[in-house]
């Protein structure tokens, strides 16, 4: 079943703030937490089953954020609207920012969308996610070293067929600071097959690592975990834990609260 503003009897908000301390050194995003359609604009022609599916959100993510949140006291920032409507994990100039089509499911409702309506999704529903992460960063830095950015993705177990042998994955660009010490930790737990930037690429332009961190000489980590293992509250409160020392770690190591700039393997120029 699609979530809606309107079921939930509240005004439709496209962002998500989890206050936490300021001085924590953790800075959580999850991009893509939901799969809700804001109002007006139907289901934008989608069977509900196609929301269900990681083309509509990232299944597991928000509960694992909300999670990490607690057990931190770091803040977090979330959308509330699906990818299909607009993907906040993408530069305003890219292609794939508003896709017609998405792992074989036709969108209609995005069909006919124009340069007004594309502006339009931008400045109601894009820039206030990311005008939130700016506005925690600066609040983040005006009382403690600059925080660590940490954003929780999910993927599916199975692509085109094909299985996917990891658990969880660490996607980068070229900043290595809280990436070797995650990877680090996730290798130490024996029973995890864990991933090197698979089953994607970590530098992508005008992401929002590369957005709010990369851009800005922040120390970040992306972090890809397998759907089916946190689907649930008792997946996601697992993977919380398992998480949780490493983060903790991070968040104290110097070098990881310093701005230090990386070039980025997008940057072609």
């Amino acid at each position: 079943m699609i979530e809606t503003a309107a079921e939930a009897g509240e005004a439709f908000q496209p962002t998500e703030y989890i206050p936490g301390d300021l001085s924590s050194g953790l800075l959580l995003l999850c991009d893509h937490a939901r799969n809700t359609v804001p109002p007006g604009y139907g289901d934008l022609g989608v069977p509900a089953e196609q929301f269900r599916r990681h083309i509509g959100y990232d299944i597991g993510a928000r509960a694992v954020t909300l999670e990490l949140a607690k057990r931190l006291a770091a803040p977090a920032c979330l959308t509330t609207f699906s990818r299909l409507f607009i993907d906040p994990n993408r530069g305003e100039d890219d292609p794939t920012l508003i896709m017609r089509l998405s792992d074989g499911a036709v969108v209609p409702g995005n069909a006919d969308v124009d340069a007004a309506e594309r502006s339009f999704r931008i400045q109601a529903f894009h820039e206030p996610y990311h005008s939130l992460i700016d506005d925690t960063l600066d609040a983040m830095k005006a009382v403690s070293p600059p925080p660590v950015v940490v954003s929780i993705h999910s993927f599916t177990p199975v692509w085109r067929g094909v299985p996917r042998p990891w658990h969880a994955t660490v996607l980068w660009d070229c900043d290595p600071r809280a990436v070797k010490p995650m990877l680090a930790g996730l290798r130490a737990q024996d029973d995890l097959v864990v991933g090197d930037n698979e089953p994607y690429d970590g530098a992508l332009k005008n992401d929002t690592m590369y957005r709010h961190a990369t851009r800005n000489g922040l120390a970040h980590v992306l972090l890809e975990l397998r759907q089916d293992l946190i689907a649930d509250d008792n997946g996601a409160k697992e993977w919380a834990g398992r998480l949780e020392p490493t983060l903790r770690a991070i968040a104290q190591m110097p070098d990881c609260r310093k701005i230090q700039h990386f070039k980025s393997r997008s940057d072609t120029d």
